[in-house]
């Protein structure tokens, strides 16, 4: 009888012992479905910034191990992008060097929107810039070429990953007017007939647009997860485009954004009052929070002072007049 409760003990710790392992297993992403959940805003990145849609989920593919790298997992880094002065989130991870230090995100989604802002504004990737937007055999040499990464064989393997994938379709997509017909939450701008449609599309749950972004106005009793089921989306992304700290209760009145929120705002900047975070300005503004650091040169995590401006947009006048401007 002892022998048999010691095997029975045994069999349990080791069941224990194996079960964290066997729950990350069945998490891990496959390859068509990283594609699966990625091409949209690929393509939606690709009309704003005009980095091939192909390119941007071949690095991603490439970088994080289609969403499984340790980079991915711990700081939903997609791009294997370095701090390179980053004021947001860090994390510390061995690459060329042993404990180099690489931007950490709340969501991979703003991986890759700061993706595009990253090549976008640094002068020796300005010539990609130039190339025909499907020609992804050049943007590849030409990524290898400005640096992106130190493997010699990176443009030929992002080739190889576009065409065994047809990932080019998705360049050819991102222009396709069947496909902007569409009501994806990740496309983007929705002209004025769209606005009245969706205005008085349904008189329980308007949806309505602020700063080019779909939202609607949390009722009493709403959270991410009915209003995800309601409105067809996943409650993962109700908590990402929001900024929420979890799935709880969502107070009435509030505005719940249904897309990405976009890089600048209507406004010139936001007096800031007492109490406010830089959190709530992001959602009164549906300027993203990354942004919102970056442009007013503070650390994440800081909150304004009380009558401080926040810049919500990039400032287009002299330094004289930047320092001199209105309250």
């Amino acid at each position: 009888m002892h022998q048999l409760l010691k095997g029975i003990l045994k069999k349990l710790l080791l069941s224990l012992f194996l079960l964290p392992a066997t729950l990350f297993a069945q998490e891990k992403m496959t390859l068509p479905e990283y594609i699966e959940t990625y091409k949209h805003i690929a393509m939606a990145e690709m009309r704003e910034s005009g980095i091939p849609a192909s390119i941007k989920l071949a690095q991603a593919i490439l970088e994080s191990g289609f969403g499984n790298g340790e980079l991915a997992v711990n700081a939903n880094n997609h791009f294997g992008i370095k701090c390179h002065g980053w004021p947001g989130m860090t994390y510390y991870y061995d690459d060329d060097e042993p404990g180099e230090c690489f931007r950490k995100y709340t969501d991979p989604l703003q991986s890759f929107l700061d993706h595009s802002e990253f090549l976008s504004t640094r002068p020796w990737y300005a010539p990609l810039f130039e190339l025909e937007p499907d020609d992804y055999e050049a943007w590849a040499h030409g990524l290898k070429e400005a640096g992106y990464a130190t493997n010699p064989q990176y443009a030929h393997q992002l080739i190889r990953l576009i065409d065994e994938h047809e990932l080019h379709r998705f360049d050819r997509k991102a222009f396709d007017p069947v496909y902007l017909a569409t009501d994806h939450p990740y496309i983007g701008v929705p002209d004025e007939k769209d606005i009245t449609l969706a205005e008085e599309a349904d008189d329980h749950r308007r949806i309505l647009i602020y700063n080019r972004i779909k939202y609607v106005v949390a009722m009493d009793g709403d959270t991410p997860r009915s209003l995800a089921r309601e409105l067809d989306m996943r409650p993962r992304q109700i908590i990402n485009y929001n900024d929420l700290d979890g799935p709880g209760p969502l107070e009435e009145g509030q505005r719940v954004y249904l897309q990405p929120k976009r890089r600048k705002g209507g406004e010139e900047y936001h007096a800031a009052r007492k109490g406010d975070s830089m959190v709530e300005i992001s959602q009164e503004y549906g300027i993203r929070i990354e942004n919102l650091y970056r442009r007013n040169d503070m650390t994440y995590g800081m909150e304004p002072e009380p009558g401080q401006k926040i810049l919500l947009q990039e400032y287009k006048g002299t330094f004289f007049q930047y320092l001199f401007r209105r309250p």
